[in-house]
This record gives C-alpha cells, structure tokens and sequence, in this order.
C-alpha cells in the first residue's frame, strides 16, 4: 500500500495532475459557498474583497472567513507577540501577505504602527494597493532579496509561507530576513511540523524522523499545492546563524484540521 501511495504522488506530480485537481476544487469551494458568500457581501458593503482566486490561492473561498478569521488571526498574532515586543511604534512587514486577509486589519490595531506588505504575486500586490488603506505594499519576489534597505523592520512574520518553499530558499529566506531585520528584531514563523507526520508517506517519515526537510514539489514553487514539512531540529539548525529562539509553540489538532507550528525568532 505504501509503495503504491507513493507511486500515485510520484504520478501526480509528473503529468501536472496536482494543479488540474486544485482548480477543480477551487470551481467546488466556488459552487459550495455561493449563496453564503453573496449574502455576506450583500451585509458588508463597505469591504472590498479580492478576487475569487486571490482569495482561495491564500486561504479558502469563504468571504466571512476572510474577514472575520482574517481579524482573529490579527488578534492571535499580536497577542503571542504580546510578551517578546511591544510594537505600539514599530515598523511591520507581512512577508507573504497575499490578498491581505490579516494585515489589512493591523492599521486598527496598530493604529500608531508603520505597516508593510509583500508578495510575489504580482496581480494580488495590484489588488492590495487599490483596496487595502494604511499599509504600504511593494511586490517582491520568490527568490531573495526584497526591495527594503538593512535593518528596516522592528517585526516581521510570515504566516505558512515556509511551508510552500524549496530547500534552498528555506536558507536564503532566513538569510534575507536577518537581514532586514533591525538588530534585536522579532520575527515570527510558522512551520509545517510533527503534528503533520501523519500526511506523510512512511518513506517520509523516516526522512522526516531523522530531521530531514520534506519537499512535495512538481509545480511552482510557492504554490499551494508545492508543501514542505520542517523537523523542528532542522529549522533550529538553519535559524542559528541569525537568530535566538524566544518561543516555539507545537501545532495541534483543531477542529478545523492540523495547526501549524509557530517560531518566534530575535535577531542576535
């Protein structure tokens, strides 16, 4: 059965099936929240949401989630933040902030903070610098650098960004991120760890046992499908040149499904 399993992934990311079957659940996540989605648009017309795509490329198709769970993630990361860094004045960077779902709420909640945001993703930087008010966007890259000078931001965080890059830019991205940060800077990360060691195929496993980083490619990089899994041992390994562990808080099981592992970081 394992070597089976493994043969039909081996396939899928051969003939491309991997990004046919997302696009296909993009059209079902379309279908199932339409009424849902128009009635909440219908009651908040005042927001400007993003297109269908922008939204469910970075998250889920489901308008109140991206509202609602948009602020409550906000909430959540500030409040893990609470006891490292006040960031009352600090300058924030969203590395990898897509259509915007948590930063566009930090204005509020950070009302005397200067907020930026970066993506890759040209198209959704576009839709984000017409829609979203009090962040500055700038359109980065896949690969390092971004576009800011050294020593800019007093915080950083990039929420399920690692998960969807390869080996190498896990190393040049920690890198890059040092390097922007100001000395004693917090950054914040989230991490695919060993609550996710049941997604894995056996011959995984025993890579992933032994501290090894997993990479599901066959598509673009930086895709949602593209999934790499991080041994917090092997992210510890490659964060040391840089940074200070201040916490690391193991995902767990949520109703919603498998939460990711979070790494605050101090820049030494």
């Amino acid at each position: 059965m394992e070597k089976i399993q493994q043969q039909l992934l081996d396939l899928i990311r051969k003939v491309g099936l991997s990004t046919t079957l997302d696009r296909l659940r993009f059209y079902w996540q379309r279908f199932k929240h339409a009424k849902s989605n128009r009635v909440f648009l219908n009651s908040h017309p005042d927001v400007k949401f993003p297109p269908e795509y922008l939204m469910y490329e970075s998250f889920q198709l489901n308008y109140e989630k991206y509202l609602k769970g948009g602020k409550h993630s906000a909430q959540w990361l500030l409040e893990l933040i609470k006891p490292f860094a006040s960031l009352d004045e600090a300058i924030v960077l969203d590395w990898g902030c897509g259509p915007a779902r948590i930063v566009r709420h930090l204005p509020d909640l950070l009302p005397n903070a200067e907020i930026h945001g970066t993506d890759y993703n040209g198209k959704t930087i576009d839709w984000c610098s017409g829609a979203v008010v009090g962040v500055q966007f700038k359109q980065g890259q896949l690969h390092p650098p971004l576009n800011y000078p050294e020593d800019t931001f007093d915080f950083i965080y990039g929420i399920s960004i690692f998960t969807h890059l390869s080996e190498e830019n896990h190393e040049a991205w920690l890198n890059e991120l040092a390097r922007l940060l100001k000395p004693g800077g917090i950054l914040f990360l989230t991490t695919q760890g060993d609550i996710f060691h049941e997604k894995l195929t056996s011959a995984e496993q025993q890579r992933y046992d032994a501290g090894e980083l997993i990479v599901r490619g066959g598509v673009k990089e930086g895709h949602r499908v593209f999934s790499a899994f991080q041994p917090p041992a092997y992210f510890r390994a490659l964060m040391g040149n840089h940074f200070s562990e201040l916490s690391h808080k193991s995902g767990t099981r949520q109703d919603w499904g498998l939460e990711q592992d979070v790494f605050i970081l101090q820049k030494q």
